[in-house]
């Protein structure tokens, strides 16, 4: 979760957004639930808001092109997002099993980004990088 804010309000003001109500609510669903969500997901949990499908997959696309929310694949055909946090290298494990998403943080990418760099040639700069670990949980591996 991105803790550089304290509310949607500010984060969507410091982004250059204007501050509507589907981002807003997009956002503080997010800092709630702490876990990526699907835009269906989104969808499902505001639909009593008055927020259409069509509003979370655009308000999505918005704050993931201004890096307010970032794509987390957890092997599922549907994407997840969740808030982008720029101050903490936090990434995940996923169950192959139930898809069950727990965080870590550190991957020592510098020293990544700097063998890489080495190994290929036409590659100057690495600007962000994703990392995702993949496996079965505790509660699957009992099954």
């Amino acid at each position: 979760m991105r803790k550089d804010t304290s509310n949607a309000e500010e984060l969507l003001k410091t982004s250059g957004l204007k501050k509507t109500e589907p981002r807003i609510l997009v956002i503080n669903l997010f800092m709630k639930n702490k876990k990526p969500l699907s835009a269906t997901a989104v969808f499902e949990k505001l639909a009593n808001k008055g927020v259409d499908k069509v509003t979370i997959y655009r308000t999505l696309e918005t704050l993931e092109k201004k890096a307010i929310v970032k794509r987390v694949s957890t092997g599922e055909r549907e994407i997840k997002y969740e808030l982008t946090d720029h101050r903490d290298d936090h990434h995940h494990i996923i169950c192959l099993e139930c898809k069950k998403v727990s965080d870590f943080t550190g991957c020592d990418a510098e020293v990544l980004i700097t063998k890489a760099l080495k190994q290929v040639k036409d590659f100057k700069l690495i600007t962000h990088h994703s990392f995702d670990l993949f496996g079965i949980c505790n509660t699957c591996s009992k099954k």
